[in-house]
């Protein structure tokens, strides 16, 4: 059974974006980029919602000549990935390898975590946090940035409660803090 994980860079007071839809501050290092890519790496298919979709879409035609290793890296990993966008509103897909499904529905993902060999993720906070909210979610990793942004776009939707295990931590030399957490049901 394939697992699904959500995984994101946040301030330390657990915003992915600013009050002003800013997430620059979160851009990560080398290094940083490196470890995500690993985590990556072995996704088959990643599930977004619409805006967070539109965002990542940059990386389907990224110049690539000029870049980092773990930049064009990531690029290749994105462009080989499976893409699910569910959306009420989008009509076209911006990339290859994507459809568009209309309804989020824990069945729906319950059949791909069953079905699909390799791992999923999940992007875009809200559509992560319906998935988490039906128990769908096994796996969180958080990119805790050394910064506080007071308000914004929550990474977790302020009235989830969970039981976490911590698996793994690591410090990074730019200061970001990695948890994994293991939902425990």
């Amino acid at each position: 059974m394939a697992m699904l994980s959500y995984l994101s860079i946040t301030s330390l007071d657990g915003y992915i974006e600013d009050a002003h839809g800013k997430f620059d501050w979160s851009i990560p290092s080398e290094e940083v980029h490196a470890f995500v890519n690993d985590l990556e790496r072995p996704v088959g298919t990643q599930l977004y919602g619409r805006r967070l979709y539109e965002v990542m879409t940059a990386w389907e035609d990224l110049e690539l000549a000029d870049e980092s290793p773990a930049t064009r890296d990531f690029a290749q990993i994105w462009r080989a990935a499976d893409k699910i966008v569910f959306s009420k509103t989008l009509t076209a897909t911006a990339s290859s390898k994507t459809r568009i499904e209309a309804d989020f529905t824990p069945e729906r993902v319950r059949e791909l975590k069953r079905t699909l060999d390799a791992d999923l993720s999940i992007g875009g906070a809200e559509l992560a946090g319906q998935a988490l909210a039906f128990g769908l979610v096994d796996e969180l990793h958080q990119f805790l940035s050394p910064i506080i942004v007071g308000s914004g776009k929550r990474f977790l939707p302020s009235d989830l409660s969970l039981k976490l295990e911590l698996v793994d931590e690591r410090r990074f030399a730019n200061g970001v803090v990695y948890l994994h957490h293991k939902i425990v049901r």
